[in-house]
């Protein structure tokens, strides 16, 4: 029945209705502009030109993409009633994200019908992701967004995505791969293994996991967070299918933390030192005379000024009022020292 519908659209090559018939699989629809769809399953590394311009699938796209993500939140919108933004941008998210839609083009058969050169391209990986989005950019164009809308719907979301699964699933391996490592108390790092500049510009991340030092996942991606994903959740496949793997990561935890408990050999000396402490000279053996007595005092013999300090020390220990006397202007300090030792020496002759 389909191949005599397409006999009476009389397309002039026979690729051309395998094409018809392909897309109509894929789309549920007949295309009204064959040429949108041809250019959506062109890969870059054709190099085919028109009139001087290049054509490929990259401009298609970018407005595909553009669609898609519109036409996606709509449909959550409206089955996610009463939910708020950041479940329905996560679910979204989830749902248009480049792993899902490799795996709609590898299960509708797009991937079968992009035109390429055959080698390997920067790109490649996602080569069925970009044509699915190209496919959308070219069903807007050819048949606008309510046809878009009902691609997406019945053929998408109606045969090969459950849209209340998705929106439950858990998809950030890193941040599984963290909370594993912080249950199990070890330590993990993401580690830079390439950043570089690959066809076309565009930046290429190289990450791999590191757990107790032992290598893990390495994921690569156009963003670092896109490499870090990838590299997490090769590190949680082989953390749940490889037994010797998590062995050598708690090994290695064992060690580190032996080396982190093992004692100090050299125990520091509990004696203070007293070097802070500044002596005289042994033959002088006396306390150090203050700034204040040292600037008033007048020139004397060293007796003299032994006496001095020794009484002025004295006084100033057993300061009273009593120690206050009224002395004559007229004497000078000199002449009350030399009284004062006088009587010291008189003292001092009584008593013995």
């Amino acid at each position: 029945m389909l191949s005599n519908i397409i006999d009476r659209i009389r397309l002039p090559f026979r690729k051309e209705k395998e094409l018809y018939l392909s897309l109509y699989k894929i789309l549920g629809f007949f295309p009204k502009d064959i040429h949108y769809y041809k250019q959506a399953l062109m890969h870059k590394s054709i190099m085919r030109r028109e009139k001087g311009k290049p054509i490929n699938n990259e401009r298609l796209e970018f407005l595909g993409d553009a669609i898609l993500g519109a036409v996606v939140g709509h449909i959550v919108y409206i089955h996610f009633d009463g939910k708020r933004e950041g479940f329905l941008t996560n679910t979204r998210s989830k749902i248009v994200q480049r792993e899902t839609l490799n795996k709609l083009a590898r299960e509708l058969g797009i991937t079968d019908l992009i035109l390429s050169s055959g080698h390997s391209s920067s790109h490649n990986s996602y080569l069925g992701g970009n044509a699915f989005e190209a496919l959308v950019g070219a069903i807007y164009l050819d048949k606008g967004y309510k046809a878009c809308m009902q691609f997406v719907e019945k053929r998408i979301l109606g045969n090969f995505i459950n849209i209340d699964k998705v929106a439950y699933k858990e998809v950030n391996f890193k941040s599984k791969l963290i909370e594993w490592s912080q249950k199990n108390r070890v330590n993990i790092d993401f580690k830079v293994v390439e950043e570089k500049k690959v066809e076309g510009g565009s930046p290429m991340f190289v990450y791999q996991v590191l757990i107790e030092g032992i290598e893990g996942g390495i994921g690569r991606g156009y963003t670092k967070k896109e490499s870090q994903q990838q590299a997490s959740k090769i590190t949680l496949e082989r953390l749940r299918r490889e037994p010797q793997y998590i062995d050598a990561i708690f090994a290695a935890k064992t060690n580190r933390t032996k080396m982190e408990e093992m004692p100090v050999q050299t125990v520091p000396d509990t004696e203070t030192s007293d070097d802070f402490i500044l002596t005289q000279p042994a033959e002088e053996n006396n306390p150090p005379r203050s700034r204040k007595t040292a600037s008033k005092q007048p020139k004397q013999d060293k007796k003299q000024q032994v006496v001095s300090i020794l009484e002025e020390e004295e006084y100033e220990d057993e300061f009273d009022l009593s120690d206050i006397t009224a002395t004559p202007a007229k004497e000078s300090r000199e002449d009350i020292i030399a009284a004062a030792e006088e009587a010291a020496f008189a003292d001092e002759a009584n008593h013995q």
